[in-house]
């Protein structure tokens, strides 16, 4: 078993940082993940967004891997996560549902307020991989905790690009907002003349 842990901090409030979080697959930093699905998303009565979420990913497997019987590279990866608004905090769970015969990882990602600057939010990150007791455990347990610490560093890389985003597309929303207000003034006072 191999544990993997991370902590970072987002120069970004909490709410941008999250709204981020759930929009940043498919992205070009991290092509593996070539679709996401949402399988069930809903409130509960405290306010908390659910969301269930299954990730298809594309990855390159190592010949070793493939020798001992799965050609196949597309893999399965759940995710469960709530976000509470009140609380602010998100809490992110993934795990593999696919060649978990071989290694399973375990996954859980905390988003919230830091707590000597609230304008920024502080991610802590964590993985537990387990091999599933056979000859080549170690060596994919190793492969996977390699895999997620990439994949971390090009996920907060990612998390700055859709912040960056979305930042400019509600610019241009408020400025097209401010545009439009002006517009019918200046067309009543074109009509007045």
């Amino acid at each position: 078993m191999k544990i993997w842990t991370s902590e970072h901090v987002f120069d970004h409030l909490w709410e941008n940082v999250t709204t981020a979080a759930m929009q940043k697959y498919p992205n070009p930093m991290n092509p593996s993940v070539v679709g996401v699905d949402v399988l069930d998303r809903h409130v509960d009565p405290s306010g908390r967004l659910h969301s269930h979420r299954l990730l298809s990913t594309e990855w390159g497997l190592p010949s070793i891997v493939k020798s001992i019987g799965s050609a196949r590279t597309k893999t399965y990866v759940q995710e469960h996560s709530v976000v509470d608004p009140v609380e602010k905090t998100m809490e992110l769970k993934s795990t593999n549902i696919s060649f978990t015969n071989m290694v399973s990882g375990d996954e859980r990602l905390i988003y919230k307020p830091h707590p000597l600057d609230p304008e920024k939010t502080i991610l802590t990150q964590e993985a537990i991989i387990s091999g599933q007791g056979f000859i080549l455990s170690s060596y994919l347990e190793g492969l996977m905790a390699t895999t997620i610490s990439s994949n971390a560093s090009k996920g907060r890389e990612t998390m700055e690009c859709v912040i960056h985003k979305l930042n400019a597309e509600i610019e241009e929303l408020m400025a097209s907002a401010r545009g439009s207000i002006r517009t019918p003034m200046a067309v009543v006072a074109f009509v007045e003349k």
